[in-house]
């Protein structure tokens, strides 16, 4: 009997799973709290808590990580120079630290616009060297001819020995600048990628499992170990990508929308005749307009963990994540009897960092670049939670909170408080951690309201299913305006949003709120077996799926009559039309069979579809001015290491 590992590290939770080949069946699962920094103890940690037995007779493993996103949200990739060749449209501001922009680049139709500067490329290499660790580079139009960024990149190669990326390799779409972001961000993930990944197959080889590793990428396909480390810019939110995934084919439905609460938030998504819908622009990251291919989602900032507080009596959830009181109560023995015996605020004082039920812990991260003051207030702090009182009486004057957000945001202290997760664990509906804590939480912020402890816990519920329903709501009905949709999910009327699609939950407790969910929104909803950890299985059911875009267009100057083919691989130019529609049809079908045999997927599993797109001068026929060929391939894993 053979079997598959599938591993999500998400933001709250790693989940993994093992899926048995034969019937595709969960035989297996196991939840651990995600580790930072390091995201390999928590992997560890949830296939420690897996069956033993099933791991010899694993095949294949495969992975989907916060790794990247986290990377460039918190700004801790490796230093990368990027440069720019041609005419260029830069931004204002930019926060790229290293670049130059040297002459160079092509035409739209591929033709060279500008001699390349390659003495400017090699001093201006020889000034950054020593002060980077990889090197991007864009030339204007190089999705019609990359000949400047491959000279570009051998001489860099010769230079330095240095990982070069380049924008053609990562994306044929219109953009250059926005190409060298992203082989900008792409170069900054590679050594973080390579030790990542080194990591995850030292352990599965300690465990005794010989078996292919993959990753999920963020548009629902899987991609060889070989390119992750490659293109590691891929993978961002490969999270959502994984609950899409793992959510259809666990509800047993190719058409479904999407809704995965997690710790931090809601991430909302559709899935439609077996395939993600996507992004038209690519993945927005931190910032970062990359042209990554990644599904289209919403993301709303509440989840289960997000710190419910209170202000003038009303309840508010969200946007921050904290440590649940019912999980902090098992981390730390003393917590229980410091939250009973804690002061409650005057009301006057009251706002997000300042509650009853609100506490603070330091995670371990250096802080040697904190200014004196910050390291006074994290001196403050020992090994056990502490509320804001409790430091002003140790420092002796007064804390901002400001000073405690920045501290919140630099990684180096994590809140506790009150969330939805607490809420259910009152209400007798989730029972993961210490009920007791969640109890005495909601009694302490009942105080502060009109409500009870179980009124208190059912309107944070209903709080919940309704960000759920506009979330949803909102993703399908693209064009209305959320607030809109929120006052129709909230209203009294004899009226009800409808999907027309189902709707599948996933998420740890999701289930406890089918009634909420229904009771806003007209639709099939569906909480498949092992919906808690659906994003592992995600990382699993992902096909290899490689698109391809050529571009064929007629060529004319005074001499010469030719058709030109833009591919991934350069410019080609024919004497026909007949002809370079031929070359093109048989130069897509091998670019999409080299990359899937090269991802281990066997040739007889490989379906290749081609769709066409004509531009005409006018009705009359003759030939187009202008063809697209888009290839998509589809493939399953081999059998002998897949759920094929």
């Amino acid at each position: 009997m053979q079997y598959s590992l599938g591993i999500d590290a998400g933001g709250t939770y790693t989940d993994a799973v093992i899926v048995r080949n034969s019937d595709r069946e969960v035989v297996d699962s196991n939840k651990a709290l995600t580790t930072y920094p390091d995201l390999l103890t928590g992997i560890e940690n949830a296939i420690d808590g897996l069956d033993s037995e099933y791991l010899p007779d694993v095949k294949l493993v495969s992975v989907s990580t916060t790794l990247a996103t986290n990377t460039i949200l918190e700004k801790t990739g490796y230093p990368v120079a990027l440069i720019l060749v041609g005419k260029h449209i830069l931004p204002e501001v930019t926060s790229i630290d290293e670049y130059t922009v040297v002459e160079g680049g092509h035409t739209i139709s591929g033709t060279e616009d500008e001699l390349l500067d390659i003495d400017a490329v090699r001093e201006y290499v020889e000034k950054v060297r020593h002060r980077v660790s990889a090197f991007a580079v864009s030339s204007y139009f190089s999705i019609r001819n990359p000949d400047h960024e491959l000279r570009v990149k051998a001489l860099i190669t010769e230079m330095t020995g240095f990982p070069v990326v380049c924008g053609h390799e990562l994306s044929q779409d219109l953009g250059a600048y926005d190409r060298g972001v992203t082989a900008y961000l792409n170069g900054q993930l590679i050594p973080i990628a390579k030790e990542f990944i080194d990591s995850i197959v030292s352990d599965i080889q300690k465990r005794g499992i010989d078996a292919r590793v993959m990753m999920l990428k963020c548009d629902g396909s899987v991609i060889s170990i070989e390119e992750a480390m490659e293109k590691p810019i891929e993978s961002v939110f490969s999270g959502p990508a994984a609950s899409l995934m793992g959510a259809s084919f666990l509800a047993e439905t190719d058409t479904c929308a999407v809704i995965d609460v997690g710790g931090t938030s809601t991430d909302v998504s559709l899935n439609y005749d077996g395939f993600p819908e996507l992004v038209d622009t690519g993945a927005v990251v931190g910032g970062w307009h990359t042209k990554v291919k990644a599904i289209r989602m919403e993301t709303s900032a509440m989840g289960g963990d997000s710190h419910v507080w209170v202000k003038n009596r009303k309840i508010n959830v969200g946007p921050r994540r904290v440590i649940p009181l019912c999980l902090a109560a098992v981390q730390y023995p003393g917590f229980m009897e410091q939250l009973r015996s804690g002061r409650t605020p005057s009301k006057v004082q009251l706002e997000e960092n300042i509650q009853p039920t609100k506490f603070f812990v330091k995670t371990g991260k250096d802080s040697s670049s904190l200014s004196e003051y910050g390291k006074d207030i994290l001196s403050m702090m020992g090994e056990d939670p502490v509320s804001i009182n409790d430091i002003f009486w140790k420092f002796g004057r007064p804390v901002s909170t400001e000073h405690i957000d920045s501290l919140i945001q630099k990684r180096l202290i994590q809140a506790i408080g009150f969330t939805p997760t607490d809420a259910l664990h009152v209400l007798d509906e989730y029972d993961q951690w210490n009920s007791e804590a969640s109890l005495v939480g909601a009694k302490i912020l009942s105080r502060l309201t009109p409500m009870d402890e179980y009124e208190i816990c059912r309107k944070i519920k209903e709080e919940v299913a309704v960000n759920m329903a506009t979330a949803l709501m909102g993703f399908m009905f693209r064009d209305v305006d959320k607030p809109q949709i929120e006052k129709m999910i909230r209203g009294d009327y004899v009226s009800q949003l409808k999907s027309n699609v189902p709707v599948v939950l996933l998420g740890g407790p999701v289930a406890s709120y089918v009634d909420e969910l229904g009771n806003l929104i007209d639709s099939q909803i569906i909480v498949p077996k092992h919906a808690e950890v659906g994003n592992a299985v995600g990382a699993l059911v992902g096909k290899g799926v490689k698109r391809i875009e050529i571009l064929v267009r007629p060529s004319y100057n005074k001499s010469d009559r030719s058709v030109l083919v833009f591919s991934p691989e350069g410019r080609a130019e024919h004497p026909s039309h007949a002809e370079a529609m031929e070359y093109a049809k048989d130069l897509g079908k091998k670019l999409v069979l080299d990359y899937m045999m090269d991802s281990g997927i066997e040739y007889a599993d490989i379906d290749i579809g081609i769709k066409r797109e004509d531009v005409m001068m006018d009705d009359s026929g003759g030939l187009p001015i202008e063809t697209r060929l888009f290839f998509l391939g589809i493939g399953l894993p081999k059998n002998e290491g897949g759920l094929s």
